[in-house]
């Protein structure tokens, strides 16, 4: 039977492109996947995997998931209790720290130590200063963890993947950072634990490299 993934709707984020990117992942690895984009809290807790992108502040995101009758609780239980493999992807990866510090201070879900703040590059000398939001095309460098994983070990030190954003999660838990960028400093780029993993780049808009983290999603048996 094939494995159902659901992309969460809750008004943020590139849902379609997620969606196309997903199935297009699947194709290429001979995958046969059922994926449903959904806002229905019932159909995200019958999922075998789940995706949550998210596009914004970080309190826009969580009012707007807490607005869905159910879906926090359907996320919490079949993601973080019952262990089925979940992606988030730019603030929907945000969401898995204990807080946002965006516009005040919102609760994440608290999977990971750590907290969301705003990104702060520092400029070479003489150079002008780096802009925020930090938009475009940047290197990843993959920890020793992150080499180690079943889906970000299919990275590569030096694939370049697409980012934007203004705030990024700092951990604070050993082994949890997976893979970071260079933005006038390090910027978290991807985290993960147990069957968990959020990317704050856009893997949907990344083309190769964005496409073999899908598929190595999609193919994980954590």
């Amino acid at each position: 039977m094939a494995e159902t993934i659901a992309i969460v709707d809750y008004g943020s984020g590139n849902l379609r492109s997620a969606e196309k990117a997903l199935a297009r992942a699947a194709a290429d690895s001979g995958l046969t996947v059922r994926i449903t984009v959904t806002g229905d809290a019932d159909t995200v807790a019958r999922a075998d995997r789940i995706v949550l992108p998210g596009v914004g502040a970080f309190g826009d995101c969580r009012r707007g998931l807490d607005a869905v009758p159910g879906m926090v609780d359907a996320i919490e239980d079949t993601a973080h209790r019952k262990g089925r493999p979940f992606l988030g992807i730019c603030v929907g990866m945000q969401l898995m720290a204990r807080e946002g510090r965006e516009h005040g201070t919102h609760p994440g879900f608290g999977w990971l130590a750590g907290h969301v703040d705003a990104i702060d590059p520092a400029s070479a000398d003489g150079q002008p200063p780096l802009k925020v939001p930090h938009m475009g095309w940047n290197a990843l460098t993959l920890t020793d963890t992150g080499r180690a994983h079943p889906v970000a070990g299919v990275l590569d030190h030096g694939d370049h993947v697409y980012f934007v954003h203004s705030y990024h999660m700092v951990t604070e838990e050993d082994g949890a950072l997976l893979a970071t960028t260079d933005y006038g400093g390090p910027v978290t780029a991807l985290v993960g634990r147990d069957t968990f993993i959020g990317t704050q780049f856009h893997p949907e808009k990344s083309q190769k490299a964005g496409q073999a983290l899908l598929a190595a999603f999609l193919k994980w048996r954590p």
